[in-house]
């Protein structure tokens, strides 16, 4: 299994590289070594983090538990899902260059229950960790669902069990409907490869409720169409870290203001913020997100209930059944 017999659509695919269709303009290659060096606010070396076992499983309903990053465990009546499953030490090629990892996977990998379902939405190395993914492929032989484009690499990680999606493209190999929804970003796991392969982001359906992965996205004209095509969602999740400096990163990431418009757009009955505390990619320093959400709720009369983070293992439940 790897891709359907698939047109790429021509709005975000010039014949050899996919492209975003709106939004910011992403800054060129060679602003990469301006960016590394704008003054960054020093993290700490290590964050303490306690191992937690995954909780236990609700027949009629949901459990979604954050390990770290954008990796969130998500366990259903229908199956267990890892969205973006990244254990490694750095984010960067062979494990030994790139961002270090300040906060331990909430989460051991050893500890997990069976996962049926892996939702990978681009090829950066703080989403997609080829080691993690072989692990998770010796063990569950999970179903991978993925971009356009990002079949090979996965295959050389041990996964056999691909399906690539366009957006807007509804899978059919899992066991609970998901849906690829465009996002604003690009992909790259070199200097020569840039947007050869799509990003996005997913839309999960579990009985009657609709879970949305943002994955990582810039603040675009985009979460409207989401809601009018798919429907609100009953959760979303959304990245909030990772967003200096602006001129840079802009076109890449939102940030947490932009976040909150992304949920008000999307008319989320919630929303968890991601993407922040767990590997220091940009100059925030590492609890600028979370006081930046506060003040953007302030700004925009939304409630922590509404839009809140959860805790580096916590778990919040869903009921997945009518009415619930």
């Amino acid at each position: 299994m790897a891709s359907r017999n698939l047109q790429y659509s021509s709005d975000h695919f010039d014949g050899r590289h996919f492209f975003n269709p709106t939004g910011p303009q992403l800054q060129r290659f060679s602003a990469v070594p301006r960016m590394l060096l704008s003054r960054r606010t020093p993290w700490p070396k290590r964050v303490n983090q306690v191992a937690v076992q995954p909780p236990p499983p609700d027949p009629t309903g949901i459990v979604l538990t954050f390990v770290g990053h954008s990796t969130f465990l998500i366990q259903t009546s229908a199956g267990n899902l890892l969205t973006d499953p990244v254990w490694a030490e750095r984010a960067g090629p062979w494990g030994v260059v790139g961002p270090q990892r300040v906060r331990a996977p909430a989460i051991g990998l050893e500890n997990l229950p069976p996962i049926d379902v892996i939702l990978l939405s681009h090829n950066h190395y703080d989403h997609c960790d080829l080691k993690t993914l072989g692990a998770l492929a010796r063990r569950f032989e999970p179903i991978v669902i993925a971009p356009l484009g990002n079949a090979r690499l996965l295959q050389r990680a041990g996964l056999r069990r691909v399906e690539e999606l366009d957006w807007w493209q509804r899978a059919i190999t899992p066991p609970m409907p998901i849906t690829l929804t465009l996002a604003h970003h690009f992909s790259a796991r070199g200097p020569f490869d840039r947007n050869r392969a799509l990003w996005g982001g997913f839309m999960i359906r579990v009985a009657d409720r609709h879970i949305y992965f943002a994955g990582d996205t810039a603040y675009a004209p985009l979460f409207r169409e989401i809601r009018d095509r798919l429907g609100a969602p009953d959760l979303s999740l959304l990245p909030i870290g990772a967003y200096e400096p602006r001129w840079f990163m802009r076109s890449v990431h939102m940030n947490p203001a932009e976040a909150v418009q992304a949920h008000l757009d999307l008319q989320s009955a919630q929303s968890i913020g991601m993407h922040f505390g767990t590997f220091q990619l940009t100059t925030e320093g590492i609890n600028e997100p979370l006081a930046a959400l506060e003040d953007a709720r302030k700004a925009r009369n939304v409630s922590e209930l509404q839009f809140r983070t959860l805790g580096f293992g916590e778990s919040m439940r869903m009921s997945d059944g009518e009415g619930g």
